[in-house]
């Protein structure tokens, strides 16, 4: 991952718990609904999950309108 990372050209630290931010923020970006990714992730408790939600900028209750796609 670190290697992968510098490849990139990435200057902050790449570890393997940046791959699961990156996709839990894709999901978001998506449309995926907070349950389906506390489960792909494995979180036992949602607000965990709940973590990457401030990263995606939602409306109102994190909700896409059909104007916004």
């Amino acid at each position: 991952m670190h290697d992968a990372g510098r490849t990139a050209g990435l200057t902050k630290r790449v570890i393997c718990h940046t791959r699961g931010h990156t996709f839990a923020t894709y999901l978001l970006e998506m449309g995926t609904d907070i349950r389906t990714i506390q489960r792909s992730l494995g979180h036992k408790d949602v607000r965990i999950s709940m973590n990457y939600a401030h990263i995606v900028d939602r409306g109102p209750l994190g909700l896409i309108g059909p104007l916004d796609r």
